[in-house]
């Protein structure tokens, strides 16, 4: 027991220092990918892949290997797999053996091609901010068992813990940089009404639709017209003091 407790305390770190050294969702996946890797290998090479898909974001695959980045893609290729199913059905999904299995025969086909023989797939939990799973592929004689079925899935908890923080660091950051983007827009938009007014000596509801009407009849974002007008007048783009 007090080795298990030290080993995930150990896993835990390493998983600290991963969200520590990667500021992007990308890097920290593929890092994810190769510690996994190693962690639930032991003595035998295991190949991990990640997919993660979240709303309105484009699915992120990672991986550990080339090889794996290349299994993984097949599958995303073919639509089907035991990663896809996992994450569609939060289940534990489990290959002992490549060579007799049926479910998903067009991607079985390449990944038996390749010489693999076993497959575990698990589910991350992630609070409704993304549907996960990971991959664990082996060539090892032995089929993977419910023994390993246990470890990838003890491992996949402390994993999902990490990811999670990092999705959500992510979407703190994107949110600071949209914020960031909005209020430089309205900044710029501002200065130009202001200068419209003086130029034209009309009121600023006046002065907004005139930028609109030659927003419309130029073609051009009202951003761009306003960023055009403050530079002519003054030489330069009018910038926020907003730091995220």
């Amino acid at each position: 027991m007090t080795d298990d407790v030290d080993e995930r305390h150990e896993l835990s770190e390493r998983l600290h220092d991963l969200l520590v050294e990667d500021r992007e969702m990308t890097d920290f996946l593929d890092n994810l990918a190769r510690l996994s890797a190693a962690h639930v290998a032991g003595d035998d090479k295991v190949l991990c892949g990640i997919v993660v898909s979240r709303a309105k974001h484009n699915t992120v695959v990672a991986s550990s290997s080339d090889e794996a980045q290349k299994m993984d893609e097949v599958q995303a290729g073919f639509d089907e797999g035991p990663c896809l199913e996992a994450q569609r059905t939060d289940t534990v999904v489990l290959v002992p053996d490549i060579r007799t299995e049926e479910r998903w025969p067009e991607y079985m086909n390449v990944v038996r091609d390749h010489g693999l023989r076993s497959v575990i797939a698990v589910p991350l939990e992630l609070d409704g901010l993304a549907f996960a799973a990971m991959n664990f592929y082996t060539r090892r004689p032995e089929p993977l068992d419910d023994h390993h079925v246990t470890v990838a899935r003890r491992y996949a908890e402390l994993a999902a813990k990490a990811t999670l923080v990092m999705l959500r660091l992510s979407g703190h950051s994107a949110r600071a940089r949209d914020l960031q983007a909005a209020m430089e827009s309205r900044t710029a938009i501002d200065v130009a009404v202001g200068i419209v007014m003086a130029q034209n000596g009309c009121s600023q509801a006046e002065a907004f639709e005139i930028l609109q009407r030659a927003s419309s009849h130029q073609n051009i974002k009202l951003r761009d017209l306003a960023e055009q007008i403050v530079a002519r007048t003054g030489g330069a783009v009018a910038t926020t003091a907003f730091d995220p």
